[in-house]
């Protein structure tokens, strides 16, 4: 098993208030180029009912709504061996750079879409950082306990901050 490098760039600006990272890209991710590409996750469902705004389908829908509502967006590996779209799989992993977005947008209020994003982000940002973030439960399709109104109602927090 290779090693395999994120290949999407994080999504931010200067006006991010808010900003959602994942673990790393799932295979259709990476195909796409694009965070949260698999039409299974509700990742993008569960954005646009929070800020009640329709569900943008095209990438380029897709960055103007984040930066229009000021959420950056990114994932908290930059690299690991992975098999297919497993978190569980994920080993040798090296994490993302967040200072990349924190020097551009400092005051940002950091979520976790996930536990896996948030155990990362706890074992190789927290201490560097010197923040927590908060921990929202998982849009992915494995995620099947949670419904879309469910996952609306606890993401929803995220509007405090924007």
């Amino acid at each position: 098993m290779n090693s395999i490098k994120h290949p999407i760039q994080p999504v931010y600006d200067k006006n991010s208030k808010v900003l959602i990272l994942g673990s790393f890209p799932s295979v259709k991710s990476r195909e796409g180029c694009f965070f949260y590409h698999h039409p299974q996750n509700r990742f993008w469902k569960t954005l646009a009912a929070v800020m009640d705004q329709p569900v943008p389908t095209t990438i380029e829908e897709k960055r103007t709504f984040l930066l229009n509502n000021h959420i950056a967006v990114w994932d908290t590996i930059a690299s690991c061996t992975i098999e297919g779209s497993s978190d569980s799989s994920i080993k040798n992993v090296v994490p993302t750079d967040l200072s990349i977005i924190l020097s551009e947008a400092p005051d940002l209020q950091i979520f976790c879409n996930g536990a896996t994003s948030h155990q990362y982000y706890r074992k190789y940002q927290e201490k560097l950082i010197g923040r927590q973030a908060i921990r929202l439960p998982s849009t992915s399709p494995a995620n099947a306990a949670w419904s879309l109104e469910r996952l609306k109602s606890e993401w929803n927090m995220i509007r405090e901050y924007l």
